[in-house]
C-alpha cells in the first residue's frame, strides 16, 4: 500500500489532491480540498440574497399593511395651573424630537399630540396665545401645561410663575 494512502485512510479513502493533510480549516467537497472560510462566505452571501429576495417589497401606499396609530381622546378645554419651562431647558431636545427655543410660542403637555395647536387663556387677565404642542409635561402635580418663556410672557404668566387657564384645542 502506497504511504500517500494510509496517510488519508482517515478520510474515507479520499485521495487528497493537493497531497497535504487537511486540518479543521479544510473540507472534502467532490474529491477536492475547500477551505471552511470559503465556505462561510458563500453560505452568508447565499442567505443574504435569499434574505433581499424574499423579504416583502413596499413598491407604494396600497400595498403596505394599515399603520398601527394611537389613537388619544382629545379633550376640547381643560381648566388648571400653567407654569412654563426655565431657561436651562434652552437648546435641549423635546420629547418631540426638536431642539427647545425659549422663544417660540409652543408647550408641553402629557396627552395632547405633538403638533396640536392650542389656545391659552389666562382666566385672570383674559389674555390669550396660541401654542404648539411639542413636548411632554408637565411632570409637577396639579399642573395641566408647562409653555416656553416666549408664550408665557404673552399672557403676563412670567412674573407670577404660575397661573390658573383655560386651554383649549384650536387644530
Amino acid at each position: 500500500m502506497p504511504p500517500q494512502a494510509s496517510i488519508h485512510a482517515g478520510y474515507r479513502g479520499i485521495k487528497n489532491p493537493r497531497g497535504f493533510l487537511p486540518n479543521m480549516t479544510h473540507l472534502f467537497f467532490r474529491r477536492k480540498v475547500i477551505r471552511v472560510s470559503h465556505v462561510l462566505r458563500y453560505l452568508i452571501l447565499l442567505f443574504t440574497l435569499s434574505v433581499l429576495l424574499f423579504s416583502p417589497l413596499q413598491s407604494d401606499a396600497k400595498s403596505k399593511q394599515k399603520q398601527h396609530t394611537k389613537t388619544v381622546k382629545v379633550q376640547k378645554s381643560q381648566v388648571g395651573v400653567a407654569s412654563f419651562y426655565a431657561k436651562k431647558f434652552h437648546g435641549r431636545r423635546t420629547a418631540s424630537g426638536e431642539i427647545f427655543n425659549n422663544n417660540d410660542l409652543t408647550a408641553a403637555h402629557l396627552t395632547l399630540p405633538f403638533g396640536t395647536k392650542v389656545k391659552v387663556t389666562r382666566l385672570k387677565t383674559g389674555k390669550s396665545v396660541i401654542v404648539r404642542i411639542n413636548d411632554r409635561g408637565p411632570h409637577v402635580r396639579g399642573r395641566i401645561i408647562d409653555l416656553s418663556y416666549g408664550a408665557a410672557k404673552k399672557i403676563g404668566l412670567v412674573q407670577a410663575g404660575t397661573a390658573r387657564v383655560r386651554i383649549e384645542v384650536v387644530q
